[in-house]
């Protein structure tokens, strides 16, 4: 779907991502898209691109299932993750303008079904909408895995209490409400209640009255699970490597935070709207203050819903189980670009695709984000081999070039290694983990499950045990040792915390 005159551009973009420089190589690597999601095994991508408050062009790529041939259209439906919270917040401040709720009551005060314990971070400073929406009101559980198609879903009181059959932990208070920006899955959950309560409708029907069928969105839905007459028009999500998704996708009952099913286009459509209300052009869910208020910073990086980077530079990214998204919008202009992908790899590439329609475009406002060491570590890992993405590595870390690296870098592809199937080089990067960061604990809890998938007990044993003595409260590493027949001697002190991988 495009203008005529677009088509040129289109193939500048699909041609024009940024190319890769590999040591000993005189000329920079250039690979097409369609080069690059090979290179990342992602089998789908659907981008749609917007210019001053109109869609000038969106696209699919690829196919919606790994191993399948049905094509991924303008009209596939994605899950948009996390880019479902500043859509959920549009709702929201609709009806603050409506005189339902306001943005700086306590929130207990409008929840009826569920309270959130009150505590002695919150004696003085209360959870509030506002907080809630730029992820400044000290709640916990930054995100969620959701649920296999088949496992039994949590009522979202039992997700806030992190009662089974929910798979995360409570969500509670433990900072002082404002004072600090942390990101809150949890905290977006309960403005999820907060609406079901003082509305008392079911959560997608809100959001389809007040924010999806105004703005004409007629392939997104907040429906968990997905209903059967719209699978057929869904992408099916893929791990690293290339393997599906069992079922398909998860299914996430935390509909607030992560269970809207979108396309590019329709994403595309929202920012318009959000831009169009910001220069007092639409008030179809919004007034002109309103959308300013919005799109002001609350906390260190957000507004309300929407994360703000320089500028007028206003978007969200989104991670699911098997999806990984990215809306970047311009309120100014109102322009911009959305980018779905039906792959955990799609991060990879989303940053890059970004970049190139906005070179295309000229988007002056446009910020790059700087290369993270791991994207480039794993670059090198697939276009050349394990032993140059290394070597680029340690000199990085030698000359101190590689100011932001750090043991996460080589954890995060000695795991994709090792779920691509790939044990000879998870091992060695493992390996060349602990060598270069010996004081780090988790680096050999890591170097310990290689061992351990590997079927080498010995060598496992051995890393989990320094793993503990490194972080005497890993209780990962003792579950471990325990279930390799190598418990701890009782003067080893007791875990009393995970360690996260």
């Amino acid at each position: 779907m495009a203008r005529p005159s677009e088509a040129a551009r289109i193939a500048r973009v699909e041609s024009g991502l940024a190319p890769v420089e590999i040591p000993g190589e005189k000329e920079p690597r250039r690979l097409s898209l369609q080069q690059w999601m090979e290179l990342y095994k992602i089998p789908g991508v659907s981008v749609a691109v917007f210019e001053k408050g109109a869609l000038v062009w969106a696209k699919g790529y690829g196919v919606k299932q790994t191993g399948g041939t049905a094509p991924v259209t303008p009209d596939t439906l994605f899950q948009a993750a996390s880019i479902s919270k500043p859509v959920t917040a549009l709702a929201a401040v609709h009806y603050v303008e409506a005189g339902k709720w306001s943005l700086d009551e306590n929130i207990n005060d409008k929840l009826i079904s569920w309270k959130l314990p009150e505590n002695e971070y919150t004696q003085t400073e209360k959870v509030t909408l506002r907080r809630l929406l730029s992820h400044s009101a000290g709640t916990t559980v930054h995100g969620f895995p959701g649920y296999a198609v088949t496992e039994p879903l949590p009522t979202v009181p039992q997700i806030l209490d992190g009662a089974k059959p929910a798979n995360t932990a409570p969500v509670r208070v433990d900072l002082v409400p404002g004072t600090k920006t942390r990101y809150s899955g949890g905290g977006i959950t309960l403005v999820q209640l907060m609406m079901t309560d003082q509305l008392k409708k079911p959560f997608p029907r809100i959001m389809r009255e007040t924010v999806l069928a105004p703005l004409g969105l007629k392939h997104s839905t907040y429906e968990q699970p997905l209903p059967a007459a719209l699978a057929p028009m869904a992408a099916s999500g893929t791990y690293f490597g290339g393997t599906p998704v069992e079922g398909k996708w998860h299914v996430y009952p935390e509909m607030a935070a992560a269970g809207l099913w979108t396309t590019p286009s329709d994403l595309s459509r929202i920012a318009i709207e959000v831009s169009k209300a910001k220069a007092g052009k639409s008030t179809r869910v919004m007034s002109q203050a309103m959308a300013k208020q919005m799109l002001t910073k609350q906390s260190e990086s957000f507004g309300l819903g929407f994360a703000l980077q320089a500028g007028d530079d206003f978007g969200h990214g989104g991670s699911n189980e098997g999806f990984q998204c990215v809306l970047t919008a311009f309120s100014d202009s109102g322009s911009g670009v959305a980018i779905m992908t039906n792959s955990d790899s799609g991060f990879l590439l989303l940053d890059r695709l970004t970049a190139a329609v906005a070179a295309e475009y000229g988007w002056k406002s446009y910020v790059p984000h700087p290369e993270r060491p791991f994207i480039q570590v794993d670059l090198l890992a697939r276009l050349k081999d394990v032993d140059t993405a290394l070597a680029w590595y340690r000199t990085a870390k030698r000359d101190g070039n590689g100011g932001a690296l750090s043991a996460d870098d080589l954890n995060n592809l000695g795991y994709q290694r090792l779920k691509e199937g790939q044990m000879a080089d998870a091992l060695k990067i493992l390996k060349a983990n602990v060598e270069l960061y010996p004081e780090n604990a988790n680096a050999y809890d890591s170097l310990g499950e290689a061992y351990m998938t590997a079927g080498q007990q010995a060598d496992a044993i051995a890393n989990y045990k320094k793993s503990l003595e490194l972080d005497p409260k890993n209780l990962n590493a003792v579950k471990m040792l325990e279930k390799l027949g190598a418990p701890l001697s009782t003067s080893t002190p007791a875990p009393s915390s995970a360690q996260s991988h």
